[in-house]
């Protein structure tokens, strides 16, 4: 190549990476994200540009229509956050009294969330998807008034077909069915004809977002809400399809877990599912039909619920923050379950901190993906950062690790749809539920160190006996990390 052209060529390319370093410096994004970004820049420039565009910009970006619409909706989430401050403010009396601990994580929760603490409750524990399916099927067909559905994945396979049947003949009884789900999420799993024959059944079947709205592609639904006649809710880790019940090839099973609700604490689920509904459709669901009275047989119940969220078009990283003062706040003991390990910072050094000043910190997570590859090397590093910090960490190895749970010193425990990793924390929207009562927490803890059965150890000693080239590829794939 002659060289006035080589040389046209390298200071194009050198201007190209200063204008990119200039903008996304100008972000003030976390530094490791920063770099990670211009690296992909430097290897691949065009593609490294398209990617940025769909996946990369940061959500206030993308003007103010989703800040209008919040404002929209805060004065008429005010009546309801109103009518649960009562049992908010004797949960919080109670927890002061009785755990300071358990009392500043609800504030917490609180301030990043404006999530009250419900105390009218009865929660089940539903462990995987042959004990959550058939609660869920058997709440469907009791439904005589509203059926409120939202999934990241929902796919078109017999179990879907099955649910299709229930929900189309519940709209022809005359009960307003309504499903979100992720388009992105179940992009190789819906077909346009299920799609229509939702519709021609009576069955709203809508996207969360347009795919073809490209510069949002990346900030996904990743909820999983169930709310029937605005009496029984369902959340957790499980979506809609059969996979869960017989698990991709390779899988002898599939591992989740999923809660159903009654009580005061379904109307905040309710009011999450409307608050979605109204941003992807328009519709308001927000009349007093949607959120009746807790039963009178519950007035007396205390089992403290509270509804975290977060998403990229939060203040703040609340579930993030969530997790980080579970473990830090832990004196004794600290239980994770999640199917992907993807640290930043914070979490990095909450979980080192902990076992370096001797809480026992376990960590379970999946030992491999379904059909993901790349954050498997990636958390490899991660494993071997925390292993040397003196925590256990688990590899389950029958199936597929799907819970995404939080139990701390066997009082209080998180359930919900966020993975231990940094799109959950910060890019997807996502929902947990945190329960403040000991007899549960500790149930939930005795299913974990069930689960330990199963699972082999992550050793620093093992992980350095591995192929230097695979080590080599596990750092690789951390340097994108921020990126997944």
């Amino acid at each position: 190549m002659p060289a006035p052209i080589l040389t046209s060529l390298s200071l194009g390319f050198a201007a190209y990476l200063v204008v990119i370093g200039v903008y996304i410096i100008s972000e003030n994004r976390r530094p490791s994200a920063t770099l990670a970004w211009m690296l992909l820049f430097a290897l691949l420039p065009g593609v490294g540009v398209v990617l940025y565009l769909l996946f990369g910009r940061q959500h206030q970006n993308f003007g103010l229509t989703g800040k209008l619409m919040r404002q929209e909706l805060d004065a008429r989430l005010a009546p309801l956050i109103a009518g649960l401050e009562p049992e908010h403010r004797e949960a919080l009396a109670r927890m002061e009294a009785e755990d300071g601990a358990a009392a500043s994580l609800s504030e917490l929760v609180r301030n990043t969330t404006r999530s009250t603490v419900t105390t009218r409750n009865r929660i089940e524990l539903l462990q995987d998807a042959p004990n959550a399916y058939p609660r869920l099927i058997e709440d469907l067909r009791g439904a005589t008034h509203s059926i409120h559905l939202q999934y990241f994945s929902w796919n078109a396979d017999a179990f879907g077909e099955e649910l299709k049947d229930i929900l189309t003949e519940k709209a022809a009884q005359g009960v307003a069915v309504r499903i979100l789900y992720d388009p992105v999420g179940s992009i190789f799993m819906l077909r346009r004809r299920y799609i229509r024959q939702m519709r021609a059944g009576g069955v709203r079947f809508e996207p969360f977002s347009k795919l073809w709205r490209v510069h949002t592609i990346s900030y996904r639904n990743h909820r999983k809400i169930a709310v029937i006649d605005g009496r029984v809710g369902h959340t957790g880790g499980l979506n809609i399809g059969g996979g869960q019940i017989h698990p991709p090839r390779g899988f002898r099973l599939w591992r989740d877990t999923n809660i159903r609700m009654t009580g005061s604490s379904v109307a905040l689920l309710q009011a999450v599912f409307a608050v979605d509904w109204r941003n992807a459709t328009g519709e308001d669901l927000f009349h007093p039909d949607h959120f009746p009275p807790t039963p009178a047989e519950l007035h007396d119940a205390w089992l403290p619920v509270q509804l975290t969220l977060s998403g990229p078009d939060s203040e703040w990283q609340a579930i993030r923050q969530l997790y980080f003062a579970m473990i830090v706040g832990a004196r004794e003991r600290v239980y994770l379950q999640s199917p992907f390990f993807i640290l930043d910072t914070s979490i990095a050094e909450a979980l080192k901190a902990a076992a370096l000043s001797g809480v026992d910190v376990r960590v379970m997570i999946s030992e491999r993906g379904a059909r993901q590859y790349v954050p498997y090397w990636a958390a490899n590093t991660y494993m071997r950062e925390i292993a040397a910090s003196g925590a256990q960490v688990l590899l389950y190895q029958p199936g597929y690790l799907h819970a995404k749970t939080v139990i701390a010193d066997g009082r209080v425990c998180s359930i919900g749809s966020a993975n231990v990793d940094i799109r959950s924390f910060g890019i997807n929207y996502e929902l947990n539920a945190v329960i403040y009562d000991e007899a549960f927490s500790q149930r939930l803890e005795q299913d974990f160190l069930r689960d330990m059965q199963d699972c082999r150890e992550f050793t620093v000693e093992g992980y350095r006996a591995r192929n230097p080239l695979l080590r080599f590829r596990d750092s690789l794939a951390r340097l994108f990390s921020p990126l997944m």
